[in-house]
C-alpha cells in the first residue's frame, strides 16, 4: 500500500500570526485612509475602536470553531459540520470569491503602483512577474512563505512605528492639546462614525485565513485560536495608535485627492524623508498579502478537493516531496492573471461579499454547534455560545446590507453558478454510482465483480 501524502505540521504560533498579518497587511491603514476619514468625518479613532469591537465577536467565533474542527476548511468546514453539508458547500463557494480574488487584488495593485513609479514598464509585466514569484515561493513550502512574511510584516510595523515617532515629535511642538481630545469631539453623529467603522472593518479582513492552515500548524486546536486573537489585537494597535496621534496633531484635515490621502498624510507628518520610503514599503506589503492569499486559497481548494466537492484527483493532490498542493497553486496563479483584465473596484466587491458571507455563517455555526447540538446552555455558556455569536452575526449582517447593488448582484450570480455546478456534479455522481462495480453472486454461490443494476453472472472466481 502506498503512503498517503498529507499536509505537514510545521508552523509555530508566531509563524501563523505573521501569515495572518501578512494577509491583513498593516499598511492598509494608509491605503484606505482617505475613504475612512471621509466616511467617519475625521473620527478615525472612534471608528477604528468600533470596528475592533465588531470584528472581535467574529474572531471569537472563529476561535471557538477552530477548536471544535481543527482542519483546514475554515468557514466551509464549520458550516458543513455544524449546519448542513449543502449550506457548507455554498459558504465554501462564496468564500472562494474572497480567497480567489485576494491574490488578484494583490497583483493588480502591485502592477498599478509599480507602473506609476516606472512608467516605461507596462503594468502587465509586473502582474505576470509577481504571479510567477508567488507561485514558486508557495510551491517550495509554507514554512518558507511564513519566514518571508515575517520579514516583510516587520518592515511594515517599523514603518508605522516611525510614522508614530514623527507624530510624537510634532505633538511635542504643539501647545495646549488635551490628551483625550479625539474622544471629546462629539459634534459628529454616532451614525456617521458607525458608517466609517463599517468601511474600516475591511481593514481587519484576513485574520480568518489562518484557519486554512490548521493542518499545517503544530497543536492547531490551541495555536489557531491564539493566533486569531493575537492578529486582531496586533492589528488594532497598529491602526489605533497612529489614528489617535494623528487626530491629536491634526484634528481637521483636507486632502487634494482622497484616493492618495495616505501618501499625503505621510508626507505631512514625516516630510520627504518618510514619504520617499512609503511606496517601497507599500509594495512590499502588497507582495506579502499576495503570498499569504495564494497560500490560503490553495489550501481551501485542497479541502474542497479532498471532500470531492471539486475533482479530487486534481485539487486534493499534494507533491510527494514538498507536501504542497502544487496543482492548486498553479491554478490560482493562472486565475490571478484576471488582474490583467478586471478592475480593482469589481475585485474588491467580490472579496467583500465572500468574506462577509463566511463571517456571518461562522457566527451562526457557533450557535448551532455549541448551543444547539452540544447543549452548552449554562448562564456563562449562553453568553459565550449564543449572545456573543448573535452580536457578531448581527453586525456582519448589517455590513452585508451596506454593500452596493453591484456587489450583491455579482455575489448572487456567483452563488447561482455554484448551485448549478453542484446539481451537475450530483447528477454525475448518481450516474457513476448507478454503474459502479459491485459484488454479485454466481450460480455456484461464489462472488464476482458485476455492474450495479445488471443481472446474471459476469464471471467466476477460480
Amino acid at each position: 500500500m502506498s503512503n498517503q501524502v498529507t499536509l505537514r505540521r510545521s508552523l509555530s504560533l508566531y509563524q501563523v500570526v505573521y501569515m495572518g498579518l501578512a494577509w491583513m497587511t498593516p499598511m492598509i491603514y494608509f491605503s484606505i485612509y482617505g475613504i475612512a476619514y471621509e466616511n467617519s468625518h475625521g473620527m478615525l479613532t472612534q471608528a477604528y475602536l468600533l470596528a475592533f469591537v465588531a470584528i472581535f465577536f467574529t474572531a471569537y467565533s472563529y476561535g471557538v470553531m477552530s477548536k471544535v474542527f481543527p482542519t483546514s476548511g475554515s468557514a466551509y468546514t464549520y458550516t458543513k459540520k455544524s449546519l448542513h453539508p449543502y449550506l457548507g458547500f455554498l459558504v465554501g463557494w462564496a468564500l472562494l470569491l474572497d480567497y480567489f480574488f485576494s491574490p488578484i487584488i494583490a497583483c493588480l495593485t502591485f502592477g498599478i503602483y509599480l507602473h506609476a513609479q516606472f512608467p516605461s514598464i507596462p503594468a502587465y509585466v509586473w502582474i505576470i512577474g509577481l504571479n510567477i514569484v508567488l507561485g514558486i515561493i508557495n510551491i517550495i513550502g509554507i514554512k518558507f512563505s511564513a519566514n518571508i512574511s515575517k520579514l516583510f510584516v516587520w518592515i511594515q510595523i517599523i514603518f508605522i512605528a516611525t510614522f508614530c515617532f514623527f507624530l510624537f515629535r510634532n505633538l511635542a511642538g504643539a501647545q495646549e492639546i488635551h490628551p483625550l481630545q479625539p474622544f471629546l469631539q462629539t459634534d459628529v453623529p454616532f451614525t456617521t462614525i458607525l458608517a466609517g467603522a463599517s468601511i474600516i472593518c475591511f481593514s481587519f479582513l484576513g485574520f480568518d485565513t489562518v484557519t486554512t492552515m490548521a493542518e499545517e500548524t503544530v497543536n492547531s486546536e490551541k495555536t489557531i485560536p491564539r493566533a486569531i486573537m493575537i492578529i486582531i489585537i496586533a492589528a488594532s494597535v497598529l491602526y489605533l495608535v497612529p489614528s489617535f496621534l494623528t487626530q491629536l496633531v491634526y484634528p481637521h484635515l483636507t486632502f487634494v485627492n482622497v484616493d492618495s490621502a495616505g501618501f499625503e498624510i505621510v508626507k505631512m507628518v514625516g516630510g520627504a524623508a518618510l514619504s520617499s520610503v512609503f511606496l517601497t514599503v507599500l509594495v512590499l506589503a502588497i507582495f506579502t498579502q499576495g503570498l499569504s492569499s495564494v497560500t490560503s486559497v490553495s489550501r481551501l481548494l485542497f479541502v474542497l478537493g479532498r471532500d470531492e466537492v471539486l475533482p479530487k484527483r486534481a485539487f486534493a493532490y499534494l507533491h510527494p516531496k514538498l507536501g504542497t498542493p502544487v496543482i492548486n497553486i498553479v491554478i490560482v496563479s493562472v486565475v490571478s492573471l484576471l488582474a490583467l483584465a478586471i478592475s480593482l473596484d469589481n475585485a474588491v466587491k467580490f472579496v467583500n461579499f465572500g468574506a462577509l458571507t463566511a463571517f456571518f455563517f461562522v457566527n451562526v455555526s457557533v450557535i448551532a454547534q455549541k448551543y444547539a447540538k452540544e447543549r452548552r446552555r449554562s448562564a456563562k455558556q449562553t453568553v459565550l455560545y449564543l449572545a456573543l455569536p448573535l452580536l457578531g452575526a448581527g453586525f456582519i449582517g448589517y455590513l452585508l446590507s451596506l454593500l452596493d447593488q453591484d456587489a450583491l448582484w455579482m455575489g448572487m450570480t456567483w452563488l447561482v453558478i455554484g448551485i448549478v455546478y453542484h446539481l451537475l456534479m450530483g447528477k454525475r455522481s448518481a450516474r457513476l454510482q448507478g454503474t459502479a462495480v459491485v459484488p454479485v453472486r454466481t450460480a455456484g454461490g461464489a462472488r464476482a465483480a458485476g455492474t450495479a443494476g445488471t443481472t446474471g453472472t459476469v464471471g467466476t472466481i477460480k
